[in-house]
């Protein structure tokens, strides 16, 4: 892993930044593609869409992961907030800060913003599966020591050998990105059936909420219990609830999406 690619001149081009931006472009053409087979001319805003959901997904993501995770040291380098190179994103600030943006922009375009979530979940979770790269390549959002003499050893420079040391850590990140790709199969198949609008993305952040409470056991960048939980759990577990709450409510007293996902060659949902 390499923190810092190249420099041009004194200027550090850093893994991290390069494949947190790869993320937001991977997640763009992913949805343009998604948007263009299903048939109802909504791709031509994924340029204008993605733009505006990164732009507050990435500061969604810096603010919650400052506030819930690592106040104790940003209080006092509130200057360093901004410094989102340095790692500290957490996923949960920006899917929420995101959507809010996402809803606005698609309420202003005219375009049914649940219909939309359902077909752009899997685009979101191929991002999410590159920004955790990110996370590899930066040494941040690591495993707590294995306790054996297998795991990931991270370089001096990282926060993760400033923290363990010279340890073997659970790939916990590593793992979250390869599990995503799973969910990304999931949500694509899913759209394909009969469904109400915004079920998929329920799905989607059941799903997601699941596989991080699970993986905060292994995780061991911080350490915040509530009621024996980590801040990230306890988050996980609340958005479970109300994503499935918000599911069945759908189930009983949503709109069903007649526009089905195609997968036949040349077909188009009518």
């Amino acid at each position: 892993m390499h923190q810092y690619l190249f420099f041009i001149g004194g200027f550090p081009v850093r893994a991290y930044g390069l494949l947190l931006a790869l993320g937001i472009i991977s997640a763009a053409v992913v949805g343009y593609f998604i948007m263009k087979k299903d048939g109802r001319g909504w791709e031509k805003h994924m340029v204008d869409f993605t733009i505006t959901v990164a732009i507050a997904g990435i500061i969604g993501a810096r603010l919650w992961d400052v506030f819930f995770f690592d106040w104790g040291y940003y209080h006092n380098h509130l200057l360093e907030i901004p410094y989102v190179w340095q790692g500290g994103m957490a996923i949960q600030g920006g899917v929420l800060l995101g959507a809010i943006a996402g809803i606005y922009y698609l309420k202003k375009q005219h375009v049914d913003p649940w219909a939309f979530a359902d077909l752009f979940a899997p685009a979101l979770m191929v991002g999410q599966s590159v920004g955790r790269m990110a996370n590899v390549m930066n040494g941040d959002a690591f495993g707590h020591p294995t306790g054996g003499n297998f795991g990931i050893l991270y370089p001096e420079t990282t926060l993760a050998y400033r923290t363990y040391g010279n340890q073997p850590l659970w790939p916990a990140e590593i793992w979250e990105g390869q599990v995503d790709i799973i969910l990304f199969v999931i949500l694509l198949l899913a759209n394909v059936f009969p469904h109400k609008k915004g079920q998929i993305f329920c799905l989607y952040a059941f799903l997601y909420s699941a596989l991080r409470f699970f993986l905060e056991f292994l995780r061991g960048d911080y350490v915040n219990l509530t009621l024996g939980f980590k801040s990230a759990q306890v988050t996980s577990l609340i958005v479970m609830a109300v994503s499935f709450g918000i599911w069945l409510y759908l189930h009983y007293k949503g709109t069903t999406d007649t526009h089905v996902f195609p997968i036949g060659k040349g077909k188009k949902g009518k």
